[in-house]
């Protein structure tokens, strides 16, 4: 059988709001996600056994493969689909890890469309969709890799048709884990952030026929709740968010998810390539990506 590949490209949440944390222990999100034009690429040799490769720039930071989120969504999936096909996959990491922009998420999901590809299944089938929740919370986003508000746990996505956002993305090289982030935002479980009236006032969204200029304007007045705590515990994110502001034509910076990895939006690429290119010169030792999310 053919050799099947995919791309599992970067998550950024342009907005993260934190509503509170559930009893059971987990948050509850509300955020305006997009995705870049920088991704990992998964390939799939159909075969008897299922392993993992590991190839790429980055690949070393990922730790053993048998903790894997591509392998922990293939078992998941074989455990609910009877005689499941699997393989061998081959992971090229390039994108940074524990840094707030789902790879390993990405990557997981990448999977699943593979095994759904060679096994004859719906990307919205129930099994993929159980999958995903249980592999991790940013899986199920990443599985379509499209625009859109996400709530809850990461469960529950309303899409969004978002204009092409020029965009710069910088990681310092500082893996940041989401645990202690949401520690040093301290809710206790029960805990709300919000009452029912701001639920009711909930943002209104620009339209699929908004301008670029719009959709910034309305990013600009949310913000990501994680921004503060997570500069508690790498405060060189804030170094990063003012390397961006300091570049020319920045509309809007900001961290993704819990970090460290931030962006900035532009109002076109030449201007997003130039300040990349300045930021590269500045800081050398940093991630960073200059494209377009949508």
């Amino acid at each position: 059988m053919p050799v099947l590949n995919d791309e599992a490209r970067a998550k950024v949440n342009l907005t993260l709001r934190v509503n509170g944390r559930r009893a059971d222990g987990y948050h509850d999100l509300e955020s305006v996600v997009a995705f870049a034009d920088c991704a990992d690429r998964l390939t799939l040799s159909p075969g008897s056994d299922l392993d993992l490769k590991m190839s790429g720039p980055l690949a070393q930071a990922c730790g053993d493969t048998s903790d894997n989120l591509v392998i922990k969504a293939a078992r998941l999936l074989a455990e609910r689909v009877p005689g499941m096909k699997a393989g061998s996959f081959t992971l090229d990491k390039v994108l940074p890890v524990a840094a707030g922009i789902g790879g390993g998420s990405a990557d997981a999901a990448a999977a699943l469309r593979l095994l759904a590809q060679l096994n004859g299944l719906s990307f919205d089938d129930p099994r993929i969709i159980e999958v995903a929740q249980l592999t991790g919370a940013d899986v199920p986003v990443c599985v379509n890799s499209r625009g859109c508000v996400m709530t809850g746990v990461g469960e529950a996505l309303q899409p969004l048709s978002l204009p092409k956002m020029p965009c710069v993305m910088v990681n310092p090289g500082v893996p940041v884990a989401t645990r202690d982030v949401f520690n040093a935002l301290g809710l206790r479980n029960g805990e709300l952030l919000v009452g029912v009236t701001d639920v009711l006032l909930r943002d209104r969204w620009p339209d699929d026929k908004a301008s670029l200029e719009e959709w910034v304007e309305a990013l600009a007045a949310n913000s990501n709740d994680l921004e503060t705590p997570a500069m508690r515990v790498q405060p060189v994110i804030g170094d990063v968010i003012a390397a961006l502001n300091a570049t020319n034509g920045a509309w809007l910076a900001r961290m993704s998810g819990s970090g460290a990895t931030c962006f900035a939006i532009y109002e076109n690429t030449a201007e997003a390539g130039r300040a990349a290119e300045k930021i590269r010169r500045d800081h050398p030792g940093w991630w960073v990506h200059a494209g377009t999310l949508s």
